[in-house]
């Protein structure tokens, strides 16, 4: 079971943004990899700190562990989990500052070739449209990219500015002393490499485009908005870099009689006035498809029948909400002669008097059970 995000950070859950970035710069120079050379426990810890910072910094994810858990980034992720090194260093280098030697992390050599940091290749964004039926079930969608990849032949050499590292440094003397400042490299752009050969079809970096088929596991019970992240299938990186990632963002469909509200379904189920009367049975609509529910005789307008389980399999696997069936009685609006006479000699008779009785709860008290 995955530990929680606050309890790695050793912050409450009302902590602010400063509160929660303070808390992870602290986290990560202790487990930094400089500082705990050859120490894999800490290394764990390092992409922990990450990971949980990475949720917790950007509003919109917090709110999503905040509802779900763990549960909101399964399944591709939503942002989170499976951060690596390079990751790490990309995104918040800069919460560092100067804590390792002024250039954010300094000469840590724990990845990449002769102790550089490795490019990353660009992201990719696709939109994918699910219907109500695939996000209350979960499903796997195939979809097509068009990625760039390394192309078959090339070959790459050290860059000689920076020798591989990817990075130079520089000191300049100040009136506070010697100050040491790092920046990517101009020549390789940050990779440590050169395209040494560049075969038939590769562009300026070595790369080429190709059309992938990738499969994408979304969860049941996702919402329109959300974001899935499949890792490594962006565009690669020159050299040997790390492959971007393929950024899902998810557009549900509407459904063209049920409405949706959290994991509840909503259904409205327009009767007759002699259906109401003598009680029938009607065929409804689910996401699992059709079912027969029965109507008791003298059944009111504005009733709801919740029909349980047959709603939105939750985020976090906590069931499944329920199918609300609101009964609306149909009053025709054009009687023929003899339709006319007989309701009204019906409109004195005692029977066709409302008598509301306690079950017979108002709009009101309806509604308040409806969202309990």
């Amino acid at each position: 079971m995955k530990e929680d995000f606050y309890e790695i950070l050793g912050i409450s859950k009302n902590a602010s943004a400063a509160e929660i970035k303070k808390a992870y710069r602290k986290k990560a120079i202790e487990y930094h990899p400089d500082k705990n050379p050859g120490d894999s426990k800490a290394e764990e810890n390092f992409k922990k700190a990450a990971e949980a910072y990475e949720v917790l910094s950007d509003p919109d994810k917090k709110a999503k562990y905040d509802q779900y858990g763990h549960a909101a980034f399964e399944g591709g992720g939503f942002g989170g989990g499976g951060m690596n090194m390079d990751d790490i260093f990309s995104q918040f280098g800069d919460i560092f500052g100067s804590a390792f030697g002024g250039g954010g992390f300094g000469g840590f050599s724990g990845f990449g070739g002769g102790g550089g940091r490795r490019a990353k290749g660009s992201n990719l964004r696709i939109r994918v449209k699910l219907s109500l039926e695939e996000v209350a079930n979960g499903v796997e969608k195939k979809v097509k990219v068009r990625r760039k990849v390394q192309a078959d032949g090339v070959t790459y050499k050290t860059c000689s500015t920076c020798n591989g590292r990817g990075q130079v440094t520089k000191i300049t003397n100040t009136i506070l002393g010697r100050m040491q400042t790092a920046a990517a490299c101009s020549t390789c752009g940050g990779s440590g490499q050169l395209m040494d050969n560049r075969p038939k079809g590769a562009d300026g970096q070595g790369l080429k485009v190709i059309e992938e088929t990738v499969a994408v596991k979304i969860p049941a019970g996702v919402e329109d908005g959300m974001q899935l992240k499949v890792p490594g299938k962006g565009n690669d990186a020159p050299g040997n870099g790390v492959p971007g990632d393929l950024l899902v963002a998810l557009e549900t469909e509407e459904h063209h009689s049920l409405k949706r509200e959290g994991d509840n379904l909503h259904y409205d189920l327009y009767i007759s006035i002699s259906e109401a009367v003598l009680g029938t049975s009607k065929e409804i609509d689910t996401v699992n498809g059709k079912v027969r529910i029965k109507l008791e005789e003298g059944i009111q307008s504005g009733k709801i029948l919740r029909l349980r389980g047959k709603g939105i399999s939750s985020l976090n696997s906590y069931g499944s909400g329920d199918l609300l069936v609101h009964v609306n009685v149909w009053t025709p609006k054009t009687l023929n002669k003899e339709q006319r006479d007989f309701f009204e000699r019906m409109q004195e008779n005692e029977h066709f008097q409302p008598r509301p009785e306690k079950s017979d709860k108002s709009f009101f008290e309806k509604v308040k059970d409806m969202f309990s």
